[in-house]
C-alpha cells in the first residue's frame, strides 16, 4: 500500500457549495492546495479517498478548498474532521538545508556544548521563519527560532539537530 503524509487537517465546511477549511500542515500549502493538485481524504474508516482541487484561496490562516468531484455541503460534510493527503512519491526535492515537517518532527535537539535539550514535537509558521516547539524530558515546550545564528546542523539520517542556545530562549 502506498504511504501518504499529512498536508493538511479538515476542520469544517464553508458555505453551501462543497468548500472545506482546511488546516495547512504542510511547508507548501501554495503547492499542496494548487489548481489540478490531487489529494487523498482520510476520513474515520481510513479509507483514501481521491480528490481534485478546483480552487483554493487562503482565509485567516486556513485554506478554503473547493474541489471538482463534488459541488455542495452534503457531499462534503462526511470529511470534517479528517485529514487532507498526499502519496510519498508525490513529495518533490527540496534544495540543501531544506527540510519536511515530517522529517524534523521527532528530531532530538541538542546545545552545541552536547547537552540534550529534548525532541522537536511540533513545526510553528508564524511568520518570517519557522518555530520548532521542543518538548524537554522535564514536560516543558521550549520555542526554537528557525534561523541560521541558531540552527547549527540539522542530520534527518540521525534525527538529530544541533542548536546555539542563545541568551533568553529557555
Amino acid at each position: 500500500m502506498a504511504e501518504f503524509m499529512n498536508v493538511g487537517k479538515i476542520v469544517n465546511t464553508h458555505g453551501i457549495r462543497g468548500e472545506l477549511k482546511i488546516m495547512p500542515l504542510t511547508d507548501f500549502p501554495e503547492v499542496r492546495f494548487a489548481d489540478n493538485a490531487e489529494l487523498y481524504f482520510f476520513t474515520a474508516d481510513n479509507h483514501p479517498i481521491l480528490v481534485h482541487v478546483e480552487s483554493a484561496r487562503l482565509h485567516k490562516n486556513m485554506y478554503i478548498v473547493r474541489l471538482k468531484e463534488y459541488g455542495n455541503i452534503n457531499e462534503v460534510e462526511k470529511f470534517k474532521g479528517g485529514m487532507a493527503k498526499v502519496s510519498k512519491e508525490d513529495l518533490a526535492e527540496l534544495e540543501e538545508n531544506e527540510y519536511y515537517f515530517h522529517q524534523i518532527v521527532g528530531c532530538t535537539v541538542i546545545t552545541e556544548e552536547g547537552d540534550t535539550l529534548g525532541t522537536i514535537s511540533e513545526i510553528l509558521t508564524p511568520g518570517a521563519n519557522d518555530v520548532w516547539v521542543v518538548k524537554t524530558p522535564a514536560g516543558k515546550e521550549v520555542l526554537i527560532p528557525v534561523i541560521d545564528n541558531v540552527v547549527l546542523h540539522v542530520d534527518v539520517k540521525e534525527k538529530l539537530v544541533k542548536i546555539h542556545l542563545m541568551e533568553g530562549l529557555l
